[in-house]
C-alpha cells in the first residue's frame, strides 16, 4: 500500500448529516461514516469555515458530533474564518444564468465549499451531485473551478476510501472540469 499523507479536505455537511453510528445500515450513512472514520484514522484533516461550521452544527449526526470531537482533540480541524468571495460568486452567477432558477439557489447554498475549497486546498468532499454537475458546467467560464477536486463518499466507482486511503490526490478524473467534459459528451 502506498504511504499515507495528510490532507486537507472541506467536507459538506451533507455528508455529515448523513453518517451514521456503528448500528447503522443505511448504504448512505455506512458510506458516510466509514469515509469519516478513515479520514481521522489516515491523519486527513477537515477545512472548517464559519459558514460550513454553522451548517454542520445545525445538521451533523450523533456520530458526526463525536467525530468532530475527535477530529479536534487531534488538531486536526482548520478554522480558515470568512471565505466569502463576492466577485467569485458573481462570475458562478453569470456563468450559471442558463441554470434554472432552483438549480442556481441550490449552488448559492454551496458557495461556502467551493470558495473554502479555493482558499485552501481544492478539495471537496459532498453527496450532492447536481450541485457537482452544475459546477462543473460552470468550470467552463469560471477558472478557479476547474482545479476542484470533488469526491463523493456514496460513489463506489469512484473508490473513495482508496482514494483517502492513497493521500487524497487531486487525480484528473476527480476535477470539476473533467466532469465538464463528460457532461459536454452526455449532451
Amino acid at each position: 500500500m502506498a504511504a499515507r499523507r495528510s490532507r486537507r479536505l472541506v467536507i459538506d455537511a451533507s455528508v455529515a448529516r448523513s453518517a451514521g453510528g456503528e448500528e447503522a445500515s443505511y448504504p448512505r450513512s455506512k458510506f458516510c461514516r466509514d469515509f469519516l472514520k478513515s479520514t481521522l484514522e489516515i491523519c486527513h484533516h477537515v477545512i472548517m469555515t464559519s459558514e460550513i461550521q454553522e451548517e454542520w452544527r445545525q445538521h451533523r449526526s450523533k456520530f458526526t458530533q463525536q467525530w468532530l470531537v475527535s477530529m479536534q482533540a487531534r488538531k486536526k480541524v482548520h478554522h480558515i474564518g470568512d471565505a466569502v468571495d463576492n466577485e467569485l460568486r458573481g462570475r458562478i452567477e453569470h456563468a450559471s444564468s442558463q441554470a434554472k432558477e432552483y438549480e442556481r439557489e441550490a449552488m448559492r447554498k454551496d458557495y461556502r465549499l467551493v470558495e473554502a475549497a479555493i482558499a485552501t486546498v481544492r478539495v471537496v468532499i459532498s453527496l450532492d451531485e447536481k450541485v457537482r454537475k452544475l459546477f462543473a458546467v460552470a468550470t467552463r467560464e469560471v477558472g478557479e473551478l476547474r482545479f476542484i477536486v470533488w469526491v463523493n463518499p456514496e460513489r463506489l466507482e469512484e473508490e473513495p476510501m482508496h482514494w483517502l486511503e492513497n493521500g487524497a490526490r487531486a487525480d484528473r478524473k476527480r476535477l470539476l472540469r473533467v466532469r465538464a467534459e463528460g457532461v459536454s459528451k452526455e449532451a
